[in-house]
Protein backbone atom coordinates (compact mmCIF):
# COMPACT_ATOMS: atom_id res chain seq x y z
CA UNK A 1 0.00 0.00 0.00
CA UNK A 2 1.45 3.62 -0.83
CA UNK A 3 0.25 5.03 2.73
CA UNK A 4 3.10 3.21 4.19
CA UNK A 5 5.80 4.40 2.06
CA UNK A 6 5.60 7.92 2.66
CA UNK A 7 8.45 7.94 -0.12
CA UNK A 8 6.40 6.05 -2.73
CA UNK A 9 5.47 8.77 -4.79
CA UNK A 10 8.88 10.22 -5.00
CA UNK A 11 11.09 7.77 -6.09
CA UNK A 12 11.81 6.88 -9.66
CA UNK A 13 10.92 3.13 -10.58
CA UNK A 14 11.51 0.84 -13.54
CA UNK A 15 8.00 0.52 -13.94
CA UNK A 16 4.36 2.13 -13.73
CA UNK A 17 2.24 0.53 -11.25
CA UNK A 18 -0.88 -0.26 -11.84
CA UNK A 19 -4.51 -0.88 -9.48
CA UNK A 20 -3.56 -3.83 -7.06
CA UNK A 21 -0.16 -4.21 -7.40
CA UNK A 22 0.61 -4.88 -10.92
CA UNK A 23 3.55 -3.45 -12.53
CA UNK A 24 4.13 -2.80 -16.19
CA UNK A 25 7.57 -2.85 -16.58
CA UNK A 26 10.04 -0.28 -18.75
CA UNK A 27 12.63 -1.75 -21.36
CA UNK A 28 15.83 -1.18 -20.72
CA UNK A 29 18.10 0.31 -24.11
CA UNK A 30 21.71 -1.14 -24.76
CA UNK A 31 24.28 1.58 -25.51
CA UNK A 32 27.20 0.87 -26.79
CA UNK A 33 30.47 1.57 -24.32
CA UNK A 34 28.07 2.86 -21.82
CA UNK A 35 26.07 -0.80 -21.11
CA UNK A 36 22.03 -0.57 -20.40
CA UNK A 37 20.48 1.87 -19.95
CA UNK A 38 16.82 2.00 -17.56
CA UNK A 39 14.21 4.09 -18.98
CA UNK A 40 12.43 4.42 -15.46
CA UNK A 41 8.79 5.90 -14.88
CA UNK A 42 9.38 9.75 -14.93
CA UNK A 43 11.62 9.30 -18.24
CA UNK A 44 8.30 8.58 -19.42
CA UNK A 45 6.35 11.39 -17.43
CA UNK A 46 8.58 13.94 -18.83
CA UNK A 47 8.14 12.97 -22.40
CA UNK A 48 4.20 13.43 -21.98
CA UNK A 49 4.82 16.76 -20.10
CA UNK A 50 7.51 18.00 -23.22
CA UNK A 51 4.36 16.59 -25.68
CA UNK A 52 1.76 18.52 -23.62
CA UNK A 53 3.99 21.77 -23.48
CA UNK A 54 4.17 21.16 -27.32
CA UNK A 55 0.56 20.41 -28.37
CA UNK A 56 -1.22 23.03 -26.23
CA UNK A 57 1.34 26.25 -27.23
CA UNK A 58 1.47 25.20 -31.03
CA UNK A 59 -2.04 25.32 -31.13
CA UNK A 60 -2.26 28.75 -29.40
CA UNK A 61 0.98 29.74 -31.59
CA UNK A 62 -1.24 28.93 -34.55
CA UNK A 63 -4.41 30.88 -33.16
CA UNK A 64 -2.44 33.64 -32.22
CA UNK A 65 -0.89 33.97 -35.12
CA UNK A 66 -3.66 34.30 -37.30
CA UNK A 67 -4.28 37.89 -35.89
CA UNK A 68 -7.96 37.00 -34.59
CA UNK A 69 -9.01 37.11 -31.53
CA UNK A 70 -8.44 33.57 -29.48
CA UNK A 71 -11.68 32.04 -28.91
CA UNK A 72 -12.83 29.34 -26.60
CA UNK A 73 -12.14 29.04 -22.76
CA UNK A 74 -9.61 25.98 -23.45
CA UNK A 75 -7.62 28.46 -25.31
CA UNK A 76 -8.32 31.72 -23.38
CA UNK A 77 -7.62 29.97 -19.85
CA UNK A 78 -3.81 29.12 -21.40
CA UNK A 79 -3.16 32.35 -23.50
CA UNK A 80 -4.06 34.08 -19.49
CA UNK A 81 -2.01 32.23 -17.74
CA UNK A 82 0.75 33.38 -20.66
CA UNK A 83 0.60 36.82 -21.17
CA UNK A 84 0.24 37.12 -16.93
CA UNK A 85 4.16 35.53 -17.08
CA UNK A 86 4.72 38.05 -19.90
CA UNK A 87 3.50 40.99 -18.70
CA UNK A 88 3.71 40.39 -14.52
CA UNK A 89 6.99 38.78 -14.04
CA UNK A 90 8.97 39.28 -17.30
CA UNK A 91 8.70 42.16 -18.53
CA UNK A 92 8.34 44.49 -15.13
CA UNK A 93 11.50 42.01 -14.18
CA UNK A 94 13.85 42.80 -16.66
CA UNK A 95 12.58 46.41 -17.93
CA UNK A 96 13.45 48.14 -20.41
CA UNK A 97 16.65 47.88 -23.23
CA UNK A 98 17.39 51.59 -22.13
CA UNK A 99 18.80 50.80 -18.50
CA UNK A 100 21.69 49.45 -19.79
CA UNK A 101 22.39 49.54 -23.84
CA UNK A 102 18.98 50.48 -24.94
CA UNK A 103 18.79 51.54 -28.33
CA UNK A 104 19.20 54.92 -29.81
CA UNK A 105 20.98 57.64 -28.62
CA UNK A 106 21.31 58.78 -24.03
CA UNK A 107 21.90 62.43 -23.98
CA UNK A 108 23.60 61.94 -20.72
CA UNK A 109 20.64 62.65 -18.27
CA UNK A 110 18.94 59.19 -18.82
CA UNK A 111 16.57 60.15 -21.70
CA UNK A 112 16.88 58.06 -24.48
CA UNK A 113 16.08 59.71 -27.82
CA UNK A 114 15.71 57.43 -30.55
CA UNK A 115 16.44 59.68 -34.06
CA UNK A 116 14.26 62.56 -32.80
CA UNK A 117 11.32 59.92 -32.76
CA UNK A 118 8.70 59.58 -30.21
CA UNK A 119 6.95 56.69 -30.01
CA UNK A 120 3.87 56.42 -27.82
CA UNK A 121 2.77 52.84 -29.26
CA UNK A 122 1.50 50.70 -26.62
CA UNK A 123 4.00 48.35 -25.81
CA UNK A 124 1.33 45.00 -26.28
CA UNK A 125 1.80 46.40 -29.64
CA UNK A 126 5.18 47.99 -30.29
CA UNK A 127 6.87 45.02 -28.33
CA UNK A 128 9.15 45.20 -25.88
CA UNK A 129 13.24 44.46 -24.88
CA UNK A 130 12.50 41.90 -22.78
CA UNK A 131 9.85 39.84 -24.96
CA UNK A 132 13.14 38.07 -26.36
CA UNK A 133 13.41 36.20 -22.96
CA UNK A 134 9.95 35.03 -23.11
CA UNK A 135 10.45 31.52 -25.07
CA UNK A 136 12.78 30.24 -22.14
CA UNK A 137 10.81 31.32 -19.31
CA UNK A 138 7.56 30.18 -20.71
CA UNK A 139 8.83 26.77 -21.90
CA UNK A 140 10.31 26.41 -18.38
CA UNK A 141 7.19 27.45 -16.25
CA UNK A 142 4.91 25.33 -18.31
CA UNK A 143 6.77 22.43 -18.37
CA UNK A 144 7.04 22.50 -14.92
CA UNK A 145 3.64 23.19 -14.39
CA UNK A 146 2.86 20.20 -16.74
CA UNK A 147 5.16 18.07 -14.78
CA UNK A 148 3.60 18.78 -11.31
CA UNK A 149 0.54 17.89 -12.34
CA UNK A 150 1.06 14.59 -13.82
CA UNK A 151 1.53 14.01 -9.86
CA UNK A 152 -2.27 14.56 -9.75
CA UNK A 153 -2.86 11.81 -11.50
CA UNK A 154 -3.13 8.73 -9.20
CA UNK A 155 -0.34 5.94 -10.55
CA UNK A 156 1.57 8.47 -12.14
CA UNK A 157 3.95 10.88 -10.06
CA UNK A 158 5.70 14.18 -10.16
CA UNK A 159 9.26 14.47 -12.56
CA UNK A 160 9.85 17.45 -10.24
CA UNK A 161 10.26 14.74 -7.72
CA UNK A 162 13.23 13.82 -8.69
CA UNK A 163 16.80 15.65 -8.65
CA UNK A 164 17.58 14.99 -11.73
CA UNK A 165 15.09 16.80 -13.46
CA UNK A 166 15.53 19.63 -11.12
CA UNK A 167 19.40 19.75 -11.18
CA UNK A 168 19.20 19.32 -14.89
CA UNK A 169 16.08 22.57 -15.11
CA UNK A 170 18.95 24.77 -12.61
CA UNK A 171 21.59 23.65 -14.21
CA UNK A 172 19.77 24.70 -18.15
CA UNK A 173 18.38 28.02 -16.62
CA UNK A 174 21.70 28.92 -15.30
CA UNK A 175 23.72 28.40 -18.82
CA UNK A 176 20.53 30.07 -20.45
CA UNK A 177 21.16 33.36 -18.33
CA UNK A 178 25.40 33.25 -18.67
CA UNK A 179 24.40 33.04 -21.96
CA UNK A 180 22.52 35.93 -22.01
CA UNK A 181 24.60 37.98 -20.14
CA UNK A 182 27.51 37.37 -22.64
CA UNK A 183 25.35 38.43 -25.42
CA UNK A 184 24.83 41.39 -23.56
CA UNK A 185 28.33 42.10 -22.51
CA UNK A 186 30.79 39.90 -24.10
CA UNK A 187 31.89 37.09 -22.41
CA UNK A 188 34.62 38.97 -20.64
CA UNK A 189 32.37 41.90 -19.91
CA UNK A 190 30.26 39.49 -18.15
CA UNK A 191 31.99 38.25 -15.78
CA UNK A 192 33.60 42.04 -15.39
CA UNK A 193 30.42 42.89 -14.72
CA UNK A 194 30.02 40.46 -11.55
CA UNK A 195 32.05 42.69 -9.21
CA UNK A 196 30.30 46.38 -8.62
CA UNK A 197 31.74 49.80 -8.57
CA UNK A 198 33.77 49.90 -5.39
CA UNK A 199 35.41 53.53 -5.83
CA UNK A 200 38.97 52.25 -4.33
CA UNK A 201 42.31 52.36 -5.81
CA UNK A 202 45.91 50.72 -5.61
CA UNK A 203 46.36 47.38 -3.80
CA UNK A 204 43.44 47.88 -1.41
CA UNK A 205 41.07 47.71 -4.41
CA UNK A 206 42.97 44.42 -5.96
CA UNK A 207 42.22 42.65 -2.66
CA UNK A 208 38.65 44.03 -1.82
CA UNK A 209 37.96 43.09 -5.50
CA UNK A 210 38.97 40.08 -5.84
CA UNK A 211 37.79 38.41 -2.79
CA UNK A 212 34.21 40.19 -3.56
CA UNK A 213 34.04 39.39 -7.54
CA UNK A 214 35.03 35.73 -5.96
CA UNK A 215 31.63 35.95 -2.97
CA UNK A 216 29.47 36.79 -6.06
CA UNK A 217 30.34 34.88 -8.27
CA UNK A 218 29.60 31.54 -6.07
CA UNK A 219 27.31 33.27 -5.31
CA UNK A 220 25.29 33.47 -9.01
CA UNK A 221 26.09 29.48 -9.30
CA UNK A 222 24.72 28.89 -5.52
CA UNK A 223 21.13 31.18 -6.74
CA UNK A 224 20.83 28.66 -9.57
CA UNK A 225 21.30 25.78 -7.44
CA UNK A 226 18.61 26.80 -4.83
CA UNK A 227 16.07 26.72 -7.67
CA UNK A 228 16.82 23.20 -8.05
CA UNK A 229 16.88 22.02 -4.28
CA UNK A 230 13.54 24.90 -4.01
CA UNK A 231 11.31 22.96 -6.47
CA UNK A 232 12.37 19.40 -5.20
CA UNK A 233 11.77 20.15 -1.90
CA UNK A 234 8.29 21.56 -2.29
CA UNK A 235 7.01 18.61 -4.68
CA UNK A 236 8.25 15.66 -2.84
CA UNK A 237 6.86 17.72 0.33
CA UNK A 238 3.36 17.17 -0.86
CA UNK A 239 3.84 13.90 -1.66
CA UNK A 240 5.14 12.95 1.42
CA UNK A 241 2.33 14.60 3.37
CA UNK A 242 -0.13 12.28 0.96
CA UNK A 243 1.53 9.32 2.17
CA UNK A 244 2.01 10.17 5.88
CA UNK A 245 -1.97 11.55 6.20
CA UNK A 246 -2.49 7.94 4.07
CA UNK A 247 -0.36 5.80 6.12
CA UNK A 248 -3.11 6.71 9.35
CA UNK A 249 -5.39 4.51 8.16
CA UNK A 250 -3.85 1.13 8.95
CA UNK A 251 -2.20 2.17 12.43
CA UNK A 252 -5.50 1.10 14.56
CA UNK A 253 -5.73 -1.82 12.89
CA UNK A 254 -1.96 -2.39 13.47
CA UNK A 255 -2.19 -1.39 16.94
CA UNK A 256 -5.22 -3.68 17.95
CA UNK A 257 -7.71 -0.68 18.67
CA UNK A 258 -10.07 -1.36 15.86
CA UNK A 259 -10.38 2.77 14.75
CA UNK A 260 -9.63 2.26 11.80
CA UNK A 261 -13.41 2.54 10.50
CA UNK A 262 -13.09 6.40 12.39
CA UNK A 263 -9.56 7.15 10.99
CA UNK A 264 -10.08 5.91 8.06
CA UNK A 265 -12.46 8.19 6.52
CA UNK A 266 -10.64 11.29 8.11
CA UNK A 267 -7.56 10.42 6.79
CA UNK A 268 -9.20 10.00 2.68
CA UNK A 269 -10.99 13.60 3.55
CA UNK A 270 -7.62 15.10 4.71
CA UNK A 271 -6.07 13.66 1.32
CA UNK A 272 -8.78 15.19 -0.45
CA UNK A 273 -7.50 18.53 0.70
CA UNK A 274 -4.06 18.09 0.57
CA UNK A 275 -4.72 16.93 -2.71
CA UNK A 276 -5.99 20.45 -3.65
CA UNK A 277 -3.56 22.05 -2.14
CA UNK A 278 -1.41 20.32 -4.11
CA UNK A 279 -2.79 21.57 -7.19
CA UNK A 280 -2.52 25.15 -5.75
CA UNK A 281 1.48 24.27 -5.43
CA UNK A 282 1.56 22.73 -8.94
CA UNK A 283 1.53 26.12 -10.24
CA UNK A 284 2.83 28.13 -7.36
CA UNK A 285 6.25 25.92 -8.21
CA UNK A 286 5.92 26.75 -11.78
CA UNK A 287 5.47 30.33 -10.89
CA UNK A 288 8.23 30.61 -8.42
CA UNK A 289 10.82 28.96 -10.60
CA UNK A 290 9.92 31.14 -13.61
CA UNK A 291 9.85 33.95 -11.32
CA UNK A 292 13.84 33.48 -10.00
CA UNK A 293 14.72 32.57 -13.14
CA UNK A 294 13.47 35.70 -14.72
CA UNK A 295 15.15 38.00 -11.34
CA UNK A 296 18.57 36.19 -12.29
CA UNK A 297 18.37 36.63 -15.98
CA UNK A 298 17.69 40.08 -15.04
CA UNK A 299 21.08 40.25 -12.70
CA UNK A 300 23.18 38.84 -15.68
CA UNK A 301 21.64 41.49 -18.62
CA UNK A 302 21.45 44.48 -16.52
CA UNK A 303 25.08 46.23 -15.30
CA UNK A 304 25.88 45.32 -11.85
Amino acid sequence: MAGADPFHHVRDFPFFELWGGRTIPLPKIHIPVYGDFQITKYMVLQVVAGLMTFVVFRGLASRVGSGKPTTGGFWNFWESIALFIRDEVVRPTIGDAHHDHGHGHDDGHGHDHDHGHHHHEPQALAGHHSDRFLPYIWTCFFFILFCNVLGAIPMLGSPTASTSLTIVLAVATCVHNIFQGSQQFGFVGFWKNQLPPLGLSGAMAIIIGAGLWSIEVLGLFIKHGVLAIRLFANIMGGHTALGVILGFIVLPEVAGTGLQWLVAPASILGQVFIGLLELFVAFLQAYVFAYLSTIFLSACVHAH
